[in-house]
């Protein structure tokens, strides 16, 4: 069954309105994300101690995240008004620290949008199986939060690394650990690799599961039965969904909406009812991991 268009819940002037980009905004977004890194870091530093120092390690795992975010965002020219800020700011200030190219995060991403939840989406494979027991669940969390999942991806990306085409991340890191020296952390720099290399893949593996795990029926051409939104809360947007990025369903409808716009926009098609007759929200992340685990097979 052809799912129903957008338009037949939202006019066109009011998915104009939605997609019309603040390049005040897009800044906010980005400045906000740096500012959190910088007072992580600066809170462990001004008073180390075990408790600021996860507190650290959880908000600039976050935030790696929002900087992953910003990527996503600028790939589709939806954080500014100008193609060129959202080239430069998404490669610059976010692709770099994470070691990522925007133009290659493009490529592969649009393939995403045109086949999601088929079997030529290529991020099906992180997806496929769910819902799954809880043990193989908590089997793949442990192997996020022990190291396993971020050394493996580190060495993956050490073994394909040229220095002429990522010099800006080596730069991004002498730097990192120069203005913490200065500000007499010099071993803060660490916490940086302990969120990317402890926490940030359980961060990615929450995201993935919410966004496309859940989903009623992954090969159905319906959003509302391929993807999933999930209504976070204040605390879950700060450490685990950054940049809006819950509101996932709202972005596969219309790829070009700002992300600081999409929480109107599924207000608005809340209210409207399209939605109704569908599980495709959830109501925070604790109830993405209920949806994502099944129950054992009884034997007869």
């Amino acid at each position: 069954m052809k799912p129903a268009p957008l338009t037949d819940y939202v006019s066109k002037e009011e998915l104009a309105a939605l997609m019309r980009p603040s390049s005040l905004r897009g800044a906010w977004i980005v400045a906000v994300n740096w500012v959190i890194i910088a007072a992580a870091f600066a809170l462990a530093i001004a008073w180390p101690n075990p408790l600021t120092i996860v507190l650290a390690v959880l908000l600039i795992a976050g935030r790696q995240l929002g900087l992953g975010i910003i990527v996503h965002d600028t790939a589709h020219h939806a954080l500014f008004a100008s193609r060129q800020t959202n080239e430069r700011v998404g490669q610059w200030l976010a692709g770099h620290p994470m070691n990522t190219s925007l133009a290659k995060y493009r490529s592969y991403h649009l393939k995403h949008h045109r086949y999601a939840g088929t079997p030529q989406d290529p991020d099906i494979g992180f997806v496929r199986a769910y819902p799954i027991l809880g043990e193989s669940l908590r089997r793949k969390f442990a192997r996020d939060l022990t190291g396993r999942t971020g050394v493996r991806d580190l060495m993956r990306e050490l073994r394909n690394f040229d220095l002429r085409a990522q010099w800006p991340w080596v730069a991004f890191h002498v730097g990192l650990f120069a203005v913490l020296a200065l500000a007499g952390g010099w071993w803060a720099y660490g916490l940086w690799w302990v969120a990317l290399l402890f926490v940030y893949p359980a961060i990615v593996r929450l995201r993935q599961i919410g966004e496309h795990g859940v989903a009623e029926e992954r090969g159905d051409l319906d959003p509302r039965r391929n993807t999933s939104t999930t209504v976070a809360h204040w605390w879950e947007r700060l450490f685990v969904a950054p940049n809006h990025v819950h509101y996932h369903l709202e972005h596969h409808l219309a790829a070009g909406v700002p992300p600081y716009r999409l929480g109107e926009m599924h207000r608005l098609l809340v209210a409207r009812g399209y939605y109704d007759g569908f599980s495709c929200v959830s109501r925070g992340y604790a109830d993405v991991i209920r949806r994502a685990v099944r129950e054992p097979v009884a034997l007869a």
